[in-house]
This record gives structure tokens, sequence and C-alpha cells, in this order.
């Protein structure tokens, strides 16, 4: 089976064409197989690329332990530019099919290739139940939650996928690594929840670190970036335009106030393109 490995902003994961190729019924299997780091490709997870009758294309996603997500943010900059840079559709103007609805993206050339793309992420979900959590309040703003000992404020938002942002002075491993799968696992969280840890730097500019549901820390989140604009925004922290510094580099965001939707830009990579045996 033929595979592609891309990243975004260093959220790296392998693509598969399903136009092209049929694949094993057990993509959950497939996905923990390929992205292990020492046994297999090494990846946060697997997006399988089929066609849609909605759209240019219907992504996937898997994560690395082989559970199902509703969307990816840098995942699907990379589905537009491998459907854009392979052939199966050929505009600058792509609308690809998710787990969280159909998105419209747009992509920017340089020599022909794909460097950037623009999502539309949409609107941010912003009801208590239906992020999930079983926090009352909505929205969830600046709400207490005890973890091993220590209270945190989170305020929490959907992108398609559930996130719980919370703003340190420091975004250390003992937060990453410690609080950050205490947090995914906690039972306010039925869904369980992809944890930001957020530094401030100005209005303007943030530093950010996720615990990624499923995967454990990843480089960089585009949903999670998108939802620190949001959660910026309904705590009074940062303005609706936002540079969000991730380990693997930036993304731009914005969301706007007329439409109610995010918007989101970054760089999608292609690494290297291989045969996985089945």
């Amino acid at each position: 089976m033929k595979f592609t490995k891309m990243h975004g902003a260093g959220n790296d994961y392998i693509y598969v064409n399903a136009f092209e190729q049929s694949l094993p019924q057990d993509l959950s299997a497939l996905s923990r197989a390929m992205s292990h780091r020492h046994f297999g490709i090494g990846a946060d997870g697997l997006i399988v690329i089929h066609p849609s009758e909605l759209a240019d294309a219907r992504m996937q996603m898997f994560n690395a332990d082989g559970s199902e997500s509703e969307m990816c943010g840098n995942g699907i900059r990379c589905v537009a530019k491998y459907v854009y840079d392979h052939g199966i559709c050929r505009k600058e103007s792509l609308a690809i099919e998710t787990g969280a609805g159909v998105l419209a993206l747009e992509v920017e050339l340089e020599a022909g290739k794909v460097q950037r793309v623009r999502v539309d992420m949409g609107e941010p979900i912003l009801e208590a139940g239906e992020i999930p959590t079983a926090f009352t309040d909505t929205p969830v703003v600046n709400q207490p939650l005890e973890v091993e000992g220590q209270t945190f404020e989170v305020t929490c938002v959907s992108m398609g996928n559930p996130h719980c942002v919370i703003y340190v002075e420091q975004a250390t491993d003992d937060l990453v690594l410690g609080i950050g799968p205490q947090i995914e696992n906690h039972p306010v969280f039925p869904a369980r929840v992809n944890v930001e840890f957020i530094e401030v730097e100005s209005r303007d500019e943030v530093r950010q670190r996720t615990w990624e549901r499923g995967s454990g820390e990843t480089w960089a989140c585009g949903t999670g970036a998108s939802a620190v604009c949001v959660a910026g925004v309904l705590t009074g922290r940062t303005n609706r335009r936002l540079l969000n510094h991730l380990l693997g580099g930036d993304l731009e965001l914005f969301w706007d106030e007329e439409t109610n939707h995010v918007f989101m830009t970054g760089p999608a990579t292609e690494v290297f393109s291989g045969d996985w045996p089945l």
C-alpha cells in the first residue's frame, strides 16, 4: 500500500490515497502499526483521503492510538496540498469533507506546489453539552477544574473536536506531560479532550503546547490553535487576530466577528513517500 508522510507545522501524519487503492478493513489497527515511532513509520496518526459525494475529497483521521477523530487542522491543510499537488483536484479553492462537516480551503502556491493553506474552520461550538463537557455553564469560560490536587481555570471550545484551554505562566513538561493526560481522561469530558497550555506574550501573540487526545504531545494542533483564538477573546486575554507559536512552527488565526467563523493559515509539507507491506 502506497503512503505519503506529511506534516503541518510539525504535526505529522501518514496519508493514504483511497482514490487509487483499496485499504485494509481495520484502519484503527493500521494507524497504530504505521504510526508507531519505533516499529512503524512514525506519526501522530493516519489520514485517509477518500472520494466524496459532497466535496472534492473526504478526510478520515485516526490518532496514533487507533481512535478516530472528527478533524485535524494541520492534517486538513496537508490533505489540500496532497489533493492539489497529486492532481486529484487542481483548484486553488477546495472543499474537503471531514467528520466535522465540509470545510473550505484556499491554497497558496509557489512554483506550482502548495506551500500554505488557509482553512475556514467554521463556527466554534460553545454549548457545554455539545463540546462535550459535563460543565453546566455556557460558555465554559475560566471554570475551575481540580486535577491531582491542583485547581486550573479552563475554557472549553469545540472546533469539531473538543478542546480545553488553560493559560499558564510557563507551559512546563510537568503540566503538559503530567497534567495533560489527566485532563484528557477527566470524567468531566465524556469524549476525552485535547488540552492546550498557553503562554500569552501580548494581545496578538501566544505560545502553545498541546496534549492531543489519542496521540500525546504533538508539535502543533490546528483545531487547538483555533480554539485558543476563540478562548483568548472569551477570556479577554487576546485579540481576534492571533499569531500562535507552536513547537513545530507558527499559525495565523482570525475569529471573524461578522461571520463567527475562525480562519487558520499555516504551512503544509510533504516529507517522503513509500510502500507499506500489508
